[in-house]
């Protein structure tokens, strides 16, 4: 979805205009002629026009539009402009401190409640929700595949009586062939049946077929292998690919990309209608296509390019393990103007592919506490259909979770393979939050995380970011006092993935440099001595009076923050769940605080 306009009813709602262009949830803002006449400077990038004519400009751009202001007016402004629920663009209708969000338009199939819920989680405010989905925790059979990468197909008149058929009560079919069926586990998605054998049918299908069900969500699990003479125009190669979809009973939108041999990485017709399908190329030496078993092999192919198969054998090896040959290859010779010959092959993935819709959010969940967790980590997990992380970071953060969103909990020690699942899934065309504890970038999963995702195919990697959270070693700053005024460091005793020689000289050098030193891992079962270790280090170069913060359940029911010094802290009272923060040479405690001024003494405050 665009990013949309945001108009202002009337002055009141200018702050509010500020605030969501400087967050990013609206690309454009304006306000009415007599709103804008009342404020005392204009700023050169405010729009100012009548209302009518602002939401008649965004009805023909078809993007989403945020008006501030009474229901009603909004009400009467959009009604002449009202054409059908599968074209009418998103509209969310708020008031002036974004306290209530209201989808008015286009809720389902053009993202408003989608909008709604991110503005939301961004200011603070809560959703207004009056349809039987959202009451009735049902889920939104028109709408939810968007957010698992899949593309929707079936006339406006089959979901219109689908969406009616659910409201009356009756438990529907599902048949799924293709795509995760993750949807299953969340508490809206576990109330359909699996088979079609009562007297309703099947009433949604999820697959490659474009036939059977009126309803159909489309993973991206079909590759279209293509061999071609050279300089085959455009027009038959877009033949050659319709009708063999259509003859197959497959559906265009469960493409997944296009398949061919590395001599055909030039041809001009090709590659521009990869790039018209926004489909990936994926190509394949002679060698490789070879060795693929291929039911109609040719031995003209091979005597030209090497390999007796071209189009099956690389849908087959583009569509990787656990492929199925689904239609077997077809040649279409050139008819009217167009030039050349087409060989279309079609194979099935046992995974789909739609990277391009896909998005990986490294979530730093904060500390513990909701209060603590920021807006915008707030607005990507409301985004995300896909919460991936340890359980109890989940269970955390389980009173945001909508019945529509599913959470894959995950073993502590297992990150790498909590990395890759999520990966693989925004790789599928998921909509995926990877959630740590704290700030994912500080001993978080954002560097595995990124690490992965540069190690595939540029036109494999899904949309990356990570979202900032609030670090246990900042709120154990600031329940005790102001102790990082100085320069500082953080330093993990874990030696599970460095090795202890490594972090020995990393502590050695912070005592010599007369760091604030921050420590993360301190101390677990099974690691019970390199905390004694680290202070050993520390006492060669501070005195024992050097004060030190424990903090132990930051920002949970049962948090414990208190001072010690560094000759007197006992290891055997520190654990997993404790963050330590340790003073420099010029740190002290005074009236229950502890503080590191920010020059030493003698030197000239800035």
């Amino acid at each position: 979805m665009e990013a949309p306009l945001a108009l202002g009813l009337s002055v009141s709602a200018w702050p509010l205009l500020q605030q969501l262009q400087q967050a990013g949830q609206a690309d454009r803002v304006g306000l009415t002629p007599l709103a804008a006449a009342a404020l005392q400077t204009s700023p050169s990038d405010l729009l100012v026009a009548p209302a009518a004519e602002f939401l008649s400009d965004q009805w023909r751009r078809g993007g989403p539009t945020i008006v501030i202001g009474a229901m009603g007016a909004v009400t009467r402004l959009i009604a002449p402009l009202l054409s059908g629920k599968q074209n009418d663009p998103a509209v969310v209708v708020m008031d002036a401190h974004g306290q209530n969000i209201v989808p008015l338009i286009g809720g389902h199939a053009a993202g408003a409640e989608q909008l709604a819920h991110a503005l939301a989680a961004a200011l603070g405010g809560q959703v207004v929700l009056t349809g039987d989905a959202a009451s009735q925790e049902r889920l939104a059979l028109d709408a939810f595949g968007e957010a698992w990468g899949w593309v929707r197909g079936g006339t406006p008149e089959a979901w219109h009586d689908l969406m009616l058929s659910q409201a009356s009560g009756p438990s529907l079919n599902v048949v799924q062939q293709t795509g995760t069926d993750l949807w299953r586990s969340s508490t809206a998605g576990q109330h359909f049946g699996v088979t079609a054998d009562s007297e309703h049918g099947i009433a949604l299908a999820i697959g490659p077929r474009s036939d059977g069900a009126p309803c159909r969500w489309h993973p991206a699990t079909l590759w279209i292998g293509i061999g071609c003479e050279r300089l085959s125009c455009l027009a038959l190669i877009q033949r050659a690919v319709d009708r063999s979809l259509q003859s197959a009973g497959l559906a265009k939108e469960s493409v997944a990309g296009i398949s061919s041999i590395e001599a055909k990485g030039d041809e001009p017709a090709l590659l521009e209608f990869c790039e018209h399908q926004n489909w990936p190329l994926r190509l394949f030496g002679a060698a490789a296509l070879a060795d693929v078993a291929v039911p109609t092999p040719s031995e003209v192919v091979k005597a030209e390019m090497g390999t007796a198969s071209v189009a099956e054998a690389s849908a087959v090896l583009a569509s990787g393990d656990g492929a199925k040959l689904l239609h077997s290859k077809r040649i279409f010779h050139a008819e009217g103007g167009e030039q050349g010959a087409v060989t279309v092959a079609i194979a099935e993935a046992a995974h789909p592919l739609a990277a391009n819709k896909g998005e990986l959010h490294l979530v730093g969940s904060g500390p513990g506490s909701l209060q603590l967790l920021t807006a915008d980590a707030r607005t990507a997990l409301s985004r995300c259909v896909l919460w991936v992380g340890y359980g109890l970071y989940l269970d955390l953060l389980e009173p945001l979770r909508r019945c529509d969103q599913v959470r894959l909990d995950g073993q502590l020690t297992r990150e790498r393979d909590r990395c890759w699942q999520a990966l693989d899934l925004a790789r599928q065309g998921a909509r995926v939050a990877l959630i740590s504890s704290g700030d994912s970038g500080i001993y978080g999963m954002a560097g595995l995380a990124l690490e992965l995702w540069m190690d595939l195919p540029e036109t494999e990697r899904p949309r990356f970011q990570v979202h900032p959270g609030l670090s246990a070693l900042q709120l154990a700053a600031a329940r005790a006092g102001a102790p990082l005024m100085h320069d500082f460091c953080t330093i993990s005793l874990s030696d599970r993935l460095t090795p202890w020689q490594v972090i020995e000289r990393r502590i050695e050098a912070a005592a010599s440099g007369d760091f604030v030193v921050a420590i993360y891992n301190p101390r677990s079962r099974d690691r019970n001595w390199q905390l004694t270790r680290a202070r050993e280090i520390l006492l060669c170069a501070r005195p024992e009076t050097t004060p030190v913060v424990m903090a132990r359940q930051l920002g949970r029911s049962d948090e414990q923050v208190s001072l010690h010094s560094l000759g007197k802290l006992r290891p055997e009272d520190v654990d997993m769940l404790t963050v330590l923060v340790i003073g420099n040479s010029s740190s002290r405690v005074q009236d229950g605080r502890m503080v590191t001024p920010r020059g030493y003494p003698g030197a000239t405050l800035n």
